[in-house]
């Protein structure tokens, strides 16, 4: 298929996919997106649904970044990265970080339409299959108020030990709050969408740990700008992309001076399949350093005739 110079340069060749989703994310069922191939390699381009032209920019220029500038060199030829469980009952989690084999597990809490009862049976069956010495964090979405949110992190620190909870609440005034009351370092990931934002939750003091993510922040080059000026550790997350995505990820967590937390990039387990013959999976809990091609084979079958993505790609301007 393919498409030449709608909206991105004129060598670009462009290629929509649709993979199908092994659980729910976001509200959506399928993972979509553009590729672009350019003289650098290939770049992906896939903003999620909600996304309008001013946001989108920024998924644009990590694109195009990737498929005509390239990255920094790398500080390091592996990248930890956590497991990740969705809200799934208490033996599918346990099975989930058996089969993931990796020393650190974010559990996604706070589902809508979930009892506390519920995460506590999820963050204790991950505790049992990951052993005492394995490192659980914790992920709201900005779910809970203060009170919710104070009280439900004592509680599963106490009981399982907690490295840190992402994002309990959905304003820095409620981070800022919480962080204050609680002994558990907190993250701040859905407050961080645009270069700015780092800086205004370390001005709050809403946050111990910055959750960046490549494409929101407009590429590696970019991303690296802001954790600099942001002074807050950094923890390098997905926005659940194929290979080619996570390879942008992958570049940003080998070029950080610092990298004391594991980083969520082995997402790829969400997907039922990818766009490139040697996914970007982990073993023993690392990923390489590395950039794999889109196949042809492998994106054949997920390939998808999609307008409205060149057009999404050339309104992100």
């Amino acid at each position: 298929m393919g498409a030449r110079g709608s909206g991105a340069p004129e060598t670009a060749e462009l290629r929509a996919f649709r993979i199908p989703m092994r659980t729910r994310f976001r509200g959506q069922t399928a993972r979509e997106g553009l590729l672009l191939r350019g003289p650098a390699g290939w770049g992906e381009f896939s903003p999620f649904p909600e996304y309008g032209p001013a946001e989108c920019a920024r998924w644009r220029a990590c694109a195009e970044e990737a498929a005509f500038t390239g990255w920094p060199a790398p500080l390091r030829d592996r990248i930890p990265v956590n497991a990740i469980v969705p809200a799934v009952g208490p033996e599918q989690a346990r099975a989930m970080v058996r089969r993931a084999r990796c020393g650190t597990v974010k559990v996604k809490v706070a589902e809508r339409g979930q009892a506390f009862a519920d995460d506590l049976a999820r963050v204790e069956a991950v505790r049992d299959a990951l052993g005492a010495a394995g490192r659980i964090r914790v992920d709201a979405n900005g779910a809970w108020d203060v009170d919710e949110a104070v009280a439900r992190i004592t509680g599963l620190d106490r009981r399982f030990g907690l490295e840190y909870a992402e994002q309990p609440c959905a304003t820095l005034d409620e981070l800022a709050r919480v962080r204050r009351r609680v002994e558990v370092p907190i993250a701040a990931d859905e407050s961080i969408r645009r270069a700015e934002d780092p800086l205004k939750v370390r001005a709050a003091e809403a946050a111990d740990i910055a959750v960046v993510k490549v494409q929101p922040l407009g590429g590696v080059a970019a991303a690296l700008r802001v954790v600099e000026a942001c002074g807050l550790p950094a923890v390098v997350s997905s926005a659940v992309e194929t290979s080619v995505g996570l390879a942008a990820g992958v570049a940003l967590a080998a070029a950080l001076p610092d990298l004391p937390y594991a980083c969520g990039l082995g997402t790829l387990s969400l997907l039922e399949g990818d766009v490139v013959a040697e996914p970007l999976v982990p073993v023993d809990g690392t990923l390489p350093v590395r950039r794999p091609e889109a196949d042809p084979g492998a994106l054949s079958r997920y390939e998808i005739e999609s307008p409205a993505w060149v057009r999404r790609l050339k309104e992100a301007r």
